[in-house]
């Protein structure tokens, strides 16, 4: 069934170079490279050495040189302020040229690093391309995000310039971004140069010049620029992550390796070709919006959607199929929590039956484990393929997928499918032996890592040789666990601290969650280990009903209880089930399984600075305080 994926996954394992040079041919070179990979100094590998281009130039101007200026390049779409609008590649690289004439213009020049803390607007965009086209390194901080995470990125980047607008929108609220960027500057220790801010209209703020001027100012007395000319090895972004040291970890991003995978991506995973219409429903502050929204689909040459809103609430649970229907949506990439949002506020899908969806043909989730009953009620819903996906922000594109574009293998329902061609996944067990097929364990990936990954973090060599190369020799730690079965399907059961010892027996709260999540009633959920004196750890699940549910709590927290005994048995001594309101989880969507652990066992916890609504911490104390998981007080 697999015979041709089969083929050119074991090419691009056996002689990567021979691979790699390939899909190089692909892309555009102001000089190609002769040295496909450099080995000599591991686990520093270098991909393209000494290849020369530009990543503006492939996302833009070399689609023009094709004569494809007219296709469109970026739609637009914000049900939030009503605003719409699609620029053509040729519009698109005028402004991007103009907004990089304007940077240079402020003293921004090759090497130097551009923060840019935007909404979801076309300006976002042109700024990032802007920045990439005169060599300058951006690094795209969430907008609204908090003033000290912002200062830390400051600080870490030594940025000289800094993009902002004057707001971004939430469902019913506005998220003034200027005093916030006020108080990161107040706070960081290294100045930047020059703010420059685009005014929303009807949400204009007062500037202070000179330090603080307008994107319409800068934009006007500006020239259109030339890309410059990048070595494969130069950085093009710097994308941060909180890390456990509260120092952010600075993901780097070369210039060569990047343009070459994730072009390859956009046809072999994920089956677009250059007149398709790509969605991806994430942000640009995140590592989907940066690969997918922006990147791989401008250096494909198809059209990329840019949505400004939320899968509910911009208006309705109906929000995806409106733009999938309006703009004629090949695929939609998005998180699983989007997709359980969706079910929990319309579980029987009324609003899809308004919308015409005849041109959609697959949907593709990643950011969390998609649990199987969201799949299959995404799949009885749409009647396309469903295909959860595994990566990370360290790899910025798919470590596992069903690779659409090469071959279509069948679903296994809780499972990321097969390693990506260039990805040699393997699972180590604690005792660093190899493990057989669905035994699990740590999963590890064989060096050297494929091009596109990262290659280092932003000064920081020593911490990435220590946190990512160190623990298994000769492999990247991706911190995540899991096993693979014996038809090479890779499970990812949870991150590798969210495996719990419940009286020496290791079980994953992942599979606890897949069981959970089978109840008919229940729209989300998430389990954890809370510290126990007698057993070591014992699970607790917290579950987040579908609307419009009439059987009372306590019923739901026994069927359930029974469901995870029935299906993994009394050694996972799962007892408490609570239904709560919402589960608190990161602007990303990620659920912060890691700070309700820490209330739950009473420890000091820090307000994660990712968080969607801090509100919700303190439901869940008063939750589990009525559960006596916690004491009051």
């Amino acid at each position: 069934m697999s015979e041709k994926f089969n083929k050119i996954y074991t090419q691009s394992i056996n002689n990567p170079e021979k691979f790699w040079q390939d899909a190089s041919d692909d892309i555009f070179w102001f000089k190609k490279p002769t040295k496909i990979l450099n080995k000599s100094n591991p686990p520093f590998y270098k991909w393209f050495e000494d290849g020369v281009t530009n990543t503006c130039y492939n996302a833009l101007d070399f689609h023009i040189d094709q004569g494809n200026g007219k296709r469109i390049a970026l739609i637009y779409d914000s049900p939030i302020t009503g605003n719409k609008n699609k620029l053509t590649y040729e519009e698109l690289r005028s402004k991007v040229s103009k907004f990089a004439g304007a940077l240079k213009n402020q003293g921004v020049m090759k090497g130097d690093r551009v923060i840019i803390y935007m909404p979801m607007i076309p300006e976002a965009v042109i700024a990032m391309l802007a920045c990439v086209r005169i060599g300058a390194i951006h690094s795209v901080v969430f907008g609204g995000f908090a003033s000290n995470e912002l200062a830390s990125r400051i600080d870490d980047s030594k940025a000289k310039i800094l993009v902002t607008a004057s707001c971004g929108f939430e469902p019913g609220r506005t998220v003034e971004y200027k005093p916030l960027v006020d108080e990161a500057i107040k706070q960081a220790k290294h100045k930047i140069d020059k703010m420059i801010l685009f005014q929303r209209a009807g949400y204009e703020v007062k500037l202070n010049a000179p330090k603080e001027v307008s994107w319409e100012e800068v934009t006007s007395n500006s020239q259109e620029t030339d890309c410059i000319e990048m070595n494969s090895n130069e950085f093009a972004y710097i994308l941060y992550t909180s890390g456990t040291t509260g120092t952010p970890k600075g993901i780097v991003r070369d210039t060569g390796g990047h343009i070459v995978a994730l072009k390859w991506t956009m046809k072999n995973i994920y089956n677009i070709d250059e007149d398709d219409i790509w969605w991806s429903a994430s942000d640009i502050g995140w590592i989907v919006g940066h690969s997918y929204i922006v990147y791989a689909p401008l250096f494909k040459g198809c059209t990329t959607v840019l949505f400004e809103g939320k899968p509910v609430g911009t208006p309705d649970a109906g929000a995806f199929w409106k733009i999938i229907s309006d703009y004629k949506v090949k695929s939609l990439f998005t998180a699983p929590t989007a997709f359980r949002a969706i079910k929990k506020e319309d579980p029987d899908g009324k609003f899809f039956s308004k919308y015409n969806l005849s041109k959609f043909e697959s949907l593709f989730l990643a950011g969390e484990r998609a649990d199987p009953d969201t799949i299959k009620w995404a799949e009885n819903l749409l009647k396309v393929p469903v295909i959860d996906h595994w990566w990370q922000t360290e790899t910025s594109w798919a470590i596992s997928s069903n690779c659409t574009g090469i071959e279509m293998m069948k679903t296994k329902y809780g499972s990321a499918c097969k390693a990506v061609p260039g990805y040699d996944v393997k699972i180590i067990k604690s005792d660093q032996t190899l493990a057989k097929p669905n035994e699990m364990g740590d999963i590890v990936v064989k060096l050297p890592l494929p091009p596109g990954t990262f290659p280092t973090l932003w000064n920081a060599d020593k911490r990435y040789k220590e946190n990512y190369m160190s623990n298994y020799d000769g492999y990247y730690q991706t911190y995540d666990a899991g096993h693979i079965d014996e038809d090479g399907y890779i499970w990812i059961m949870s991150r590798t601290d969210d495996i719990i010892n419940v009286a020496g027996h290791r079980l994953s709260t992942g599979a606890i969650e897949e069981v959970l999540s089978e109840h008919q009633s229940v729209a989300e959920c998430a389990v954890l280990g809370i510290a126990d004196k007698l057993k070591g750890q014992l699970p607790i699940g917290l579950i987040v009903l579908k609307a419009g549910v009439d059987k009372d709590n306590e019923t739901i927290s026994k069927e359930c209880i029974q469901m995870v005994r029935d299906k993994i048995g009394p050694v996972a001594a799962f007892k408490v089930a609570i239904v709560i309101k919402r589960l608190p989880k990161t602007r990303s969507g990620k659920i912060l399984r890691g700070t309700i652990r820490k209330i739950a066992d009473n420890v000091e916890y820090k307000m994660p600075p990712t968080i969607d609504d801090p509100v919700i911490l303190d439901e869940i104390k008063k939750d589990l305080i009525k559960n006596n998981i916690l004491k009051d007080g």
